[in-house]
């Protein structure tokens, strides 16, 4: 089961914040998503907007931060394992929408640099907190290079896309490595939630990417060493889709679908989440 391009354009209801609804319309050229209308650049904070933006406010009350933390743990010995596994002894990471700082608090001590972009001022008063200084805008580093960049579930955030995937590319070192975790609308859990499919968060997800796209707006300067699956994912998003679908969280029903997601992309390799790899030659 998977959505299709007839299944578009698709209304989809804003559920953290706002209450309003977008559309979803398919560009067939690229293979993607693009919420419309999209917000202007101006008042799109707004819509993070919500103590239950959890990786803008670290919040641990109810079920939902809770096991979202719990998986992070976890996900963190995965993701600095993963960079360990495609650039050894790599000196200078950045990561790209960094929120609280997390991901470069736990991995400090293993980079001699390391530097992290957030917009969210609150954010970035949080993960100050941590020890982590953040950086407001891609602007503040542009005079730097660096062995690894990454963003993890943040290019789907960006207002200027292609633009933006232009200026990571220049930041990275000649045989340095970019990592990017985005949604795949092509995964079971998408195809079943359709429009209360969690991972859509419009607004605020302006941009919604399948292995085409991905490959369409990289340029071939880079070279796509992996993509990996992100397995938790399914279970996640499946949980916040059953509560925007019925509103409550059915976390049974939820660990079955996430669980299906996961068979059937065993098969087809359309997980949830996915990671992508590339590398810059020397």
């Amino acid at each position: 089961m998977q959505l299709k391009q007839e299944n578009f354009p698709l209304t989809v209801k804003d559920h953290l914040v706002s209450n309003e609804e977008f559309t979803l319309d398919f560009d067939a050229e690229k293979e993607m998503l693009l919420t419309k209308p999209q917000p202007e650049a101006s008042k799109l904070s707004q819509y993070y907007e919500s103590d239950q933006y959890i990786s803008h406010t670290d919040n641990k009350k109810g079920l939902v931060p809770f096991l979202y933390h719990v998986v992070k743990k976890r996900s963190l010995k995965k993701k600095l394992g993963l960079i360990n596994s495609l650039k050894k002894n790599a000196k200078s990471i950045l990561d790209i929408g960094a929120g609280t700082g997390a991901f470069l608090s736990f991995i400090k001590s293993d980079f001699r640099y390391v530097t992290g972009i957030e917009p969210n001022q609150k954010a970035r008063e949080l993960a100050q907190e941590k020890g982590i200084s953040l950086e407001q805008d891609l602007n503040d580093v542009r005079d730097k290079l660096f062995d690894v960049i990454t963003m993890w579930h943040v290019l789907e955030h960006v207002p200027n896309l292609e633009e933006t995937i232009r200026d990571v590319e220049a930041l990275l070192k000649p045989n340095g490595i970019l990592i990017i975790a985005v949604p795949n609308f092509y995964s079971f859990d998408a195809a079943y939630y359709k429009n209360f499919w969690a991972a859509f968060d419009v607004p605020r997800h302006l941009w919604h990417f399948s292995k085409a796209s991905m490959n369409k707006l990289f340029s071939d300067k880079l070279s796509l060493l992996k993509i990996s699956p992100m397995v938790f994912d399914s279970f996640y998003v499946s949980m916040l889709s059953e509560k925007n679908k019925s509103g409550k969280l059915n976390l049974l029903k939820a660990f079955f679908v996430g669980l299906r997601s996961n068979i059937y992309a065993l098969f087809t390799k359309e997980y949830s989440s996915l990671i992508y790899c590339y590398q810059k030659p020397e």
